[in-house]
């Protein structure tokens, strides 16, 4: 197993905005009771990971300590979920009369929200992301590493790196739940995709 790097890819708990299925990105909400309790649940199971990365976003941070307290934690704004722009707060009601909206929803690979992130300026910029995450891992030679971030970051990175391929909306990626990675480390270098993929304890859905 010298030769094997796991990699698990977790995504933050609860928040208020998420409960009322609210398009969350770079705003930076704090978990809410339910999200709290819902990664305490299952914390004391998770084993001790040699890195920790989180995006930088306080949902991401706040779960990233419940899972690992007393760990150091690398924070990147890299891993932080996509900007929604002028749509940031708001649910499917409050958008569904923005002809800009709808035309997202029929085609949000290339169109990006008013105001916010494209497409591919997110899958751009989490890619720098996992550039950094690798290169701290390769230098320090760590076999089990965790990540903690956002469905959005997950989807992107599971389409990436994932040994089945599924379209990107078709990842399930639920709250306080994830994925585990398993690479060979010579493939993890080299960008190439993992040899093994698994759910890690999950709860519910929605958005952020």
């Amino acid at each position: 197993m010298d030769d094997r790097l796991v990699v698990t890819l977790w995504r933050h708990g609860m928040t208020d905005e998420n409960e009322r299925a609210a398009y969350i990105g770079r705003t930076d909400s704090p978990l809410n009771e339910k999200g709290r309790k819902m990664v305490q649940k299952f914390s004391k199971h998770v084993a001790r990971p040699d890195l920790i990365f989180s995006s930088s976003a306080i949902r991401c941070l706040e779960t990233a300590q419940l899972l690992f307290p007393g760990q150091k934690i690398e924070q990147f704004a890299e891993l932080q979920e996509m900007h929604f722009g002028d749509w940031e707060g708001k649910t499917y009601k409050d958008l569904k009369h923005l002809t800009s909206y709808q035309a997202w929803l029929d085609d949000p690979f290339s169109r990006g929200p008013d105001g916010g992130e494209s497409f591919a300026q997110f899958t751009e910029r989490v890619q720098a992301g996992w550039h950094l995450i690798k290169t701290h891992s390769v230098a320090c030679r760590v076999k089990n590493i965790a990540v903690i971030t956002h469905g959005g970051v997950i989807r992107s990175l599971l389409s990436a790196f994932a040994p089945e391929k599924k379209a990107f909306f078709e990842w399930r990626v639920p709250l306080a739940g994830g994925y585990e990675l398993v690479w060979k480390k010579e493939d993890f270098r080299r960008d190439g995709a993992c040899i093994s993929l698994r759910e890690v304890p999950l709860t519910e859905k929605p958005n952020g």
